[in-house]
């Protein structure tokens, strides 16, 4: 009885792969004679096919152990231990919005923005035949994220650069990319396993075979990465206390703004770059009913502003400048004043920090940074 059932089973296995594969071919010949590929559009004006210039597969990977991924060994706690202002790794601290690509970055550019080598783990798409974007658009917006990691996809266009995928243009190749770590938590077998289920149905709506890296190496590359936001992951505070009576909270706010802050939607101040981004942000400390507040914080979301920008020291400016202003002290979390020598000891290990950061391809304010520790 039990190998008649277990025959059983068997044949009825066998007809449903039959019946799998029967349905799988049966839409690839629907798509392959649906009538509605451009293949005239494979081809530049004088009938030569149109080559791809560049490919992502083209760009070298870090090594997880030696350089992009690897953890510099000194800075974890190198600006982490500062005695005074808090540069607390792994601070509950929301992040300041982070600026958008510009409209005006060439397409190659922002598909390696979008897809990038270094902190994506990449799932090349082979496309069955040519296809126009407004026909993947809808499937690949289905797949936008696993977990709390961002997906992307680019495409490889007939005229043989790789781009975000958009209507109107023709793709004879697809890109996509998840993000294997975040400011909170590595891309894990879970998420992984989701992904490969979900890029695979995708595929076959779009008529596609992805490409599926071994998961084993994708989970060490997201660890290292992991490891590497996690010992960058530096915000940098000073506080300003009253040297006298509490601040009524409604003329501060009205002075914060002259200053050039703008208020965010979570209650705290922020001030912009000038360019979209942000330099530091500001906390009264007391929630929106109190009238009144006797200390204030500044805060420096130190890997994501670029060096160039002085986000440190725009921060210390502008508290010494509300210091004269509302009669303050600038002191430490432990309420001790902080002395101008001691602040350029601190200005000079943030220096430290962003040339480590540099030196693992990942310099603080950029594109990569910001998608990070975001």
């Amino acid at each position: 009885m039990s190998l008649i059932a277990a025959g059983g089973v068997f044949v009825v296995g066998v007809i449903s792969y039959n019946k799998w594969q029967e349905y799988k071919l049966k839409k690839r010949v629907e798509r392959a004679f649906d009538g509605q590929h451009d293949d005239v559009l494979m081809r530049t004006d004088d009938g030569v096919r149109a080559e791809p210039r560049f490919h992502l597969d083209d760009v070298p990977m870090p090594d997880a152990g030696s350089g992009a991924y690897g953890v510099p060994e000194h800075v974890g706690g190198h600006v982490g231990n500062v005695a005074a202002p808090n540069i607390a790794p792994d601070s509950d601290e929301p992040g300041l919005p982070i600026r958008t690509a510009d409209a005006g970055v060439p397409a190659e550019e922002l598909a390696t923005c979008l897809v990038d080598p270094l902190i994506d783990c990449l799932l090349p798409l082979e496309l069955e035949a040519p296809a126009r974007g407004e026909k993947l658009l809808p499937a690949l917006q289905k797949l936008r994220f696993v977990g709390n990691k961002p997906i992307h996809f680019i495409g490889l266009a007939v005229s043989g650069d790789w781009e975000p995928v958009r209507h109107g243009v023709v793709y004879t190749k697809l890109q996509g990319g998840v993000q294997l770590a975040s400011r909170s938590t590595a891309l894990n077998e879970l998420e992984y396993s989701e992904l490969v289920t979900r890029l695979r149905s995708v595929s076959d709506e779009i008529g596609a075979e992805p490409q599926i890296p071994d998961m084993i190496e994708v989970m060490q590359d997201a660890k290292n990465l992991h490891r590497f936001v996690a010992n960058h992951d530096a915000q940098l505070g000073v506080n300003l206390a009253s040297n006298g009576a509490p601040w009524n909270i409604a003329t501060l706010l009205g002075a914060l703004e002259k200053l050039g802050f703008d208020v965010r939607p979570d209650g705290r101040y922020a001030m912009p770059d000038g360019e979209g981004g942000y330099l530091f942000s500001l906390s009264t400390n007391v929630t929106l009913a109190e009238e009144t507040t006797s200390r204030l914080t500044l805060l420096l979301d130190v890997p994501c502003v670029a060096p160039a920008r002085d986000g440190f020291g725009s921060m210390i400016g502008c508290a010494k400048n509300l210091m004269v202003r509302l009669d303050a002290t600038i002191v430490d979390d432990a309420n001790q004043p902080l002395a101008d020598e001691t602040l350029a000891s601190i200005a000079g290990q943030v220096r430290e920090f962003y040339d480590d950061m540099a030196a693992s391809d990942i310099p603080a304010g950029s594109t990569r940074a910001l998608r990070l520790f975001s």
